[in-house]
């Protein structure tokens, strides 16, 4: 498929998906015209760095993990090293303070609506000052 394609199907940036090319996370196959011609296999694999890179890994590190996984939620390990080990633990261990911090904002957000909500439904519309929220 041709890079638009692969664009649609993943809702990624033609460009981002150069990037990801360009830092060796995705590969193509040039037709005689030049353009890139990707294999079906890639649509999962774009779809895979995107999650991970939105999860929070950084691009080196997924370069890294890439050669591990074969589909999607499958992932073999072949070539631990300790170092590799120790980046991911420090990585997941990163990715559940962003979490806890993300819930506690999540509920920050939902108990102020629903404050806001009780407010305008009880006493006459926006505009009047709510009390303040604990988190």
């Amino acid at each position: 498929m041709r890079i638009g394609e692969l664009s649609t199907r993943t809702r990624t940036p033609v460009r981002l998906l150069r990037y990801y090319e360009d830092q060796g996370l995705i590969a193509s196959d040039r037709l005689p015209n030049g353009y890139r011609d990707y294999e079906e296999y890639v649509v999962d694999r774009v779809l895979q760095v995107r999650g991970l890179l939105d999860a929070g890994l950084p691009t080196r590190i997924i370069k890294q993990i890439l050669p591990c996984l074969n589909t999607p939620r499958t992932i073999h390990m072949p070539y631990v090293t300790p170092d590799m080990v120790a980046t991911l633990e420090h990585e997941r261990d990163r990715m559940a303070e962003r979490i806890e911090c993300l819930t506690k904002n999540h509920r920050a957000i939902t108990d102020y609506l629903d404050a806001v909500r009780r407010d305008i439904r009880g006493a006459g519309g926006p505009g009047r000052p709510v009390d303040a929220v604990e988190p």
